[in-house]
């Protein structure tokens, strides 16, 4: 499963429209920016997950808050975190969700976002706690209908993080991630599914596929 293709295919003309209307962009700049946040979050998951205790926390949490229902009404979702409820539960906490995966790296995350998308940094941070709930509910989703246990959560996060890197986000979540994660940086001239992803992900399950 490409989970990439998974959160694109959530975003409807009229989830899409919404979250324009609410950032003040044009739909394909929101895509552009919402394409790169999908990314970027899909590779900090990944990354998070090369130890152990990062994905039994992962695993942990995906069971806990994390099943997948609020794909169910996506236009609801999106509406309701707009209006910035900070008591909203763990599966709509952006957030929260946002400093587990980036920690205190967000802003960086948004400004090489923002220079692959046309969206100005604050579009960007405004956009980043609406999407992640999503990322972990297409995660979890994935993990409860595939019955994953740890391995098939870590090989499912790297096949989706290699997919978004020779899928066309190669240039995007090189700049995004080299800069987020701490200098792992993409060699030149990498084959398909390598560069970048290879390093970070190298590690999950000592680097069994």
């Amino acid at each position: 499963m490409n989970l990439m293709e998974v959160l694109q295919g959530q975003l409807s003309d009229d989830v899409l429209g919404q979250l324009s209307q609410q950032v003040g962009a044009e739909k394909e700049q929101t895509a552009a920016a919402a394409n790169g946040i999908f990314a970027t979050l899909l590779g900090g998951l990944a990354n998070n997950a090369t130890n152990e205790s990062g994905l039994s926390g992962l695993a942990s949490a995906l069971d806990r808050d994390h099943d997948g229902s609020i794909l169910d009404d996506l236009m609801g979702m999106v509406g309701n975190m707009s209006q910035g409820n900070a008591a909203a539960p763990n599966a709509l906490n952006g957030a929260g969700i946002l400093g587990h995966i980036l920690g205190d790296r967000q802003e960086t995350a948004a400004r090489q976002i923002s220079q692959n998308s046309g969206l100005n940094v604050g579009q960007i941070m405004k956009l980043m706690p609406i999407l992640a709930p999503i990322v972990m509910g297409v995660l979890g989703k994935a993990k409860q209908s595939g019955g994953l246990d740890l391995g098939g959560l870590a090989n499912i996060l790297m096949g989706s993080a290699q997919n978004a890197q020779s899928g066309g986000f190669g240039d995007l979540i090189g700049s995004v991630l080299g800069g987020v994660l701490g200098g792992n940086q993409p060699q030149a001239q990498q084959p398909q599914g390598g560069g970048l992803f290879g390093q970070i992900l190298g590690g999950l399950l000592g680097g069994k596929k």
